[in-house]
């Protein structure tokens, strides 16, 4: 049966009223509070932003980090009528200003300072915006006479909705249906502006009823915990944040600074724990460096021999067959105390999306007894259309469609998706709408890849992404990158070729593998420099001879005409803040291209 997501947190309150919804860290430790005391603080809000003037079918705009504050203005904004529109956190104040007025916000609810600066500071663009709700410090005067919009706090938000008779609220629940849109989730596109994928109740509540349904197992209740440090503007991450645990009771722990999620891990100890690419490596560079540091010959042994029992186990699973006689006691040596010292010790899915990721980090942590389930979706999917599950899964694939949905692979191999949880469409976009969409219903993931025999999705690159050499050959520049990422010193991976006569790359090397890598190359001396100044490895010839050999690796592995012929080294890491990522963390190729278009151009010299 469909149902809109007031119904949903309305059952969850009969359900588990009395469970902790959500926990934050606070002076005195981590703060819970109930899904009772979370609707009540709901409801409240709601009717504050109505009496704002959020009128239905418009936007509430939401800029800040993982917190209470941002589930609790979410649901509200959804509850009045209301579209919640998330912005990342670091977006600049041009793109802040576009989501507000495109999205027709009246109401802007905001972290900090430095945010509140972002908006007011291009309040001119927003005629519609009448109201900021500043969620940290008590809000200053501002000054008299300007055209700026009013600025509140989050206590004072709580006051006005307590002052708002109930009705006004009540008749715009009423008035929603499954069908109807209940969010926006802009999307972080790699050129032009962002487009408002247009997310309705029923695709929340049905998506994550299928989800809970094959995953299984043993059954996901009130005890199980979920780490919220994603940004909360992507739709994975409302899913996984927001709507999933709504429907089984779980208890979310939001975590503002990221330096915190290994501890907080440890003490959540979650049930289901989504981690883009970048985090699992950057996870795995940790355990590396652990293990090095401390160099007993006898536990390096067993780890290696366990290792190799997981991997070999791991496998043996996927083909259907029984783990080696050795897993259990390796199990026991190894793995357990690896999960628990990650804190995932009673995680009983780990997943991996929103970006290609290198085999040798799904076989390190295969090789742990942790096999990472990944899943491909998009925004226009309400998150997930494949899933990969413990008991069900193949290194290296994207997963099989979610029962209920479907996969179809065009003649040029783009993946068209279809079923009850893609969007509505594009907000005040008909144009886009109609080109994202086939006649028949199917939606165009502009992503290339193909089914195998078992019905696993491989994913090979963006169809956009697909460049063409000065020779003719279409060549996918994702499958080189992940290919590339997989020599233990390269972090990031670009590469190029479009129009060129041959392939290059640039290469951002790893700072905490950069060590290892030195001291093989037997440049001991040279860490702290090249540390320092990653752009100083290019003068040094054994670690260029070091690298270039396990380039040739990657070369041996892939056509001739894939192969690269030149690299060089960036000064530093590609980051969102740089302009050179997304906020999912997609590489803007186009700006990469601009901004280092001195070294490519000596790349073709």
């Amino acid at each position: 049966m469909e149902r809109t997501v007031m119904q949903v947190l309305d059952e969850a309150v009969n359900r588990f009223g009395d469970s902790p919804a959500y926990k934050v860290l606070g002076e005195g430790g981590w703060r819970e509070t109930s899904y009772r005391e979370c609707r009540e603080e709901v409801l409240r809000v709601a009717r504050g932003f109505i009496s704002l003037g959020v009128a239905p079918g418009t936007g509430v705009a939401i800029l800040g980090s993982n917190r209470p504050e941002w589930f609790i203005a979410d649901l509200a904004a959804i509850h009045a009528g209301g579209f919640p529109a998330g912005i990342y956190v670091t977006a600049s104040p041009e793109q802040c200003s576009y989501v507000i007025h495109h999205s027709e916000a009246a109401v802007a609810v905001v972290e900090d300072i430095p945010a509140l600066g972002k908006i007011l500071g291009r309040a001119g663009s927003m005629p519609l915006l009448k109201t900021i709700v500043l969620l940290e410090r008590q809000p200053e005067p501002l000054p008299a006479g300007e055209a700026l919009p009013r600025v509140i706090s989050w206590q004072e938000l709580l006051r006005l909705g307590d002052d708002s008779p109930p009705g006004a609220l009540s008749e715009r629940v009423a008035t929603q249906r499954p069908e109807d849109c209940c969010t926006l989730i802009y999307t972080s596109g790699t050129t032009g502006p962002p487009k408002a994928v247009m997310i309705s109740h029923a695709s929340f509540t049905w998506l994550v009823e299928r989800l809970l349904k094959e995953i299984g197992g043993v059954p996901f209740g009130p005890e199980d915990q979920m780490v919220s440090y994603l940004p909360l503007s992507h739709v994975a991450e409302q899913v996984v944040s927001v709507h999933a645990p709504m429907q089984f009771g779980g208890c979310v722990w939001f975590v503002g600074d990221l330096e915190r999620l290994g501890e907080t891990l440890r003490e959540a100890r979650p049930a289901i724990f989504f981690a883009v690419p970048r985090v699992w490596e950057k996870i795995q560079a940790r355990i590396v460096a652990a293990a090095r540091e401390n160099p007993s010959r006898v536990r390096s042994a067993i780890a290696r021999w366990a290792r190799g029992v997981g991997l070999a186990g791991g496998y043996a699973e996927q083909r259907g067959e029984r783990r080696p006689l050795g897993w259990p006691l390796a199990d026991a040596l190894v793995f357990r105390k690896v999960r628990r010292r990650l804190g995932l010790d009673r995680c009983r899915l780990a997943v991996t999306s929103a970006a290609p990721i290198a085999i040798s980090t799904l076989e390190f942590y295969l090789s742990l007894g942790l096999p990472l389930c990944e899943v491909y979706g998009m925004s226009e999917a309400t998150g997930p259309t494949t899933l990969s599950l413990p008991s069900r899964y193949r290194t290296g694939k994207a997963g099989f469609a979610i029962p209920g949905t479907e996969l179809r692979i065009e003649p040029d191999g783009e993946i068209l998706i279809r079923g009850p949880h893609l969007f509505l469409g594009y907000f005040k976009d008909e144009e886009a709408t109609r080109e994202a969409m086939t006649e028949d219903g199917w939606l165009r993931s502009g992503d290339v890849g193909f089914l195998d025999e078992d019905g696993f999705l491989q994913i090979t690159d963006r169809k956009k992404e697909l460049f063409v050499t000065a020779g003719g050959k279409n060549v996918a520049p994702q499958v080189l990158e992940a290919l590339l990422k997989s020599i233990p010193v390269v972090m990031q991976a670009v590469a190029i070729g479009d129009g060129k006569k041959y392939l290059s790359a640039l290469l951002v090397l790893d700072p905490e593998q950069l060590p290892l890598a030195l001291a093989e190359a037997g440049l001991q001396g040279e860490v702290e420099r090249v540390t320092r100044d990653p752009l100083a490895a290019l003068g040094l010839p054994a670690f260029r001879e070091l690298l270039q050999r396990q380039i040739d690796g990657v070369n041996e592995r892939v056509s001739r005409v894939e192969q690269i012929k030149r690299w060089t080294l960036l000064p530093g890491e590609l980051t969102v803040e740089g302009g050179e990522l997304t906020p999912t963390l997609k590489l803007k190729r186009r700006v990469i291209q601009q901004k280092y278009g001195l070294e490519i151009d000596r790349l073709y010299e």
